[in-house]
């Protein structure tokens, strides 16, 4: 009985410090994220190296690189968290049309639109505060990922379970919300007029990709 317990508090220990450890590195990511979101903001993509973030953080640079990779590694990070919080808001905007997929992106085109034009990290990747060092700018606007492909993911699941869509292929929900993610990231990343005038021009689109 005793060997037992013994067992048990050993195995509940490791867990707890497995636990904790796990913690202690999504805190150290986070960090690392704001921080490094911070500076391209504040001072453009070029202010951003790994012994800044380091320092800034509060930790050595060989423990900045295992956790997080190279400097085009952040880069890719901190788009990628970028997205996500669209990703979230545009859910939400099909959701608040459960029945209408029309409805539907046509809302979330539009969040999307006026978020971006709000986004201080859009902001400061395309109006060039980057200076010399552009690495932002085709992460952001010509690599598959982390942008287009995982909006395009993320958006296509989500239109499959709000609305079924049954007379659609996965390959052509696919391919019809990448036309959907490409025009409106076209129109996010090159505004040529207001935004209300952009989703009049999108919205026939929506409608014969989804109607």
């Amino acid at each position: 009985m005793i060997e037992r317990s013994t067992w048990s508090c050993t195995i509940r220990t490791v867990a707890e410090a497995a636990n904790f450890q796990t913690e202690m590195r999504q805190l150290l990511r986070e960090r690392v994220l704001d921080t490094a979101r911070r500076l391209v903001v504040t001072e453009g993509w070029g202010a951003v190296n790994m012994s800044r973030v380091a320092k800034e953080v509060g930790v050595s640079r060989p423990v900045l690189y295992k956790e997080i990779g190279t400097k085009q590694d952040l880069a890719d990070v901190v788009i990628r968290q970028e997205v996500d919080t669209f990703l979230v808001g545009i859910a939400d905007c099909l959701a608040a049309h459960p029945d209408d997929p029309v409805a539907g992106a046509t809302a979330a085109v539009d969040y999307t639109l006026r978020t971006g034009a709000d986004n201080t990290l859009l902001k400061a990747v395309l109006s060039g505060r980057s200076g010399a060092d552009t690495t932002l700018l085709p992460t952001l606007m010509t690599e598959t990922e982390p942008v287009l492909g995982r909006a395009v993911a993320a958006v296509a699941l989500t239109l499959r379970t709000r609305y079924g869509l049954p007379d659609l292929s996965d390959t052509e929900l696919a391919d019809r919300t990448e036309t959907l993610v490409r025009l409106a990231l076209s129109h996010l990343f090159q505004p040529t007029g207001p935004t209300e005038r952009a989703v009049e021009q999108i919205r026939p689109v929506i409608a014969h990709l989804f109607a």
